[in-house]
């Protein structure tokens, strides 16, 4: 099973989305096996966004994310960083799909709703970035047979 980190970041959060973002993962059948809300440190923020530092944008990307508090979760599933990454939409919410997260609740880049980890790799990096072992719950839904092969 592939992990996925999921951010709901300051703005999804303000916006009172988290429920929308979980209840959309939910139904395309992923499954949570961790969260937390938390105010996102200057530490933390730096290490996530260090592939950014140095571009013109970095220092706006810092400030937000450490604005206001997040939802930070990690979904499980076969795929799970592609099928989150399509419920999502495109960063440019703009040219999101119509129906996903960013198209139906986005209009810039700046303030599009959600982070989703962009590869498995990174997947499991983010994932150990932002929880402990510990904080991962192994555990079978009864319709897992229904939606995993």
């Amino acid at each position: 099973m592939e992990h996925t980190l999921v951010l709901v970041k300051p703005d999804g959060v303000q916006r009172g989305l988290i429920g929308e973002v979980i209840s959309r993962l939910e139904r395309r059948g992923l499954r949570l096996v961790a969260a937390k809300f938390l105010n996102v440190s200057q530490e933390l923020a730096e290490t996530h966004y260090a592939i950014h530092k140095g571009k013109p944008f970095y220092d706006g990307l810092i400030r937000y994310i450490t604005s206001a508090p997040v939802m930070a979760m990690v979904w499980e599933g076969p795929n799970a960083v592609a099928a989150v990454r399509q419920t999502m939409g495109s960063t440019r919410p703009t040219e999101a799909a119509p129906g996903s997260l960013r198209h139906d609740y986005a209009l810039e880049v700046g303030r599009n709703l959600t982070h989703g980890s962009d590869s498995p790799e990174n997947g499991v990096k983010e994932v150990e970035l932002w929880f402990h072992p510990d904080e991962l719950v192994s555990w079978e839904r009864s319709v897992d047979p229904w939606i995993f092969e």
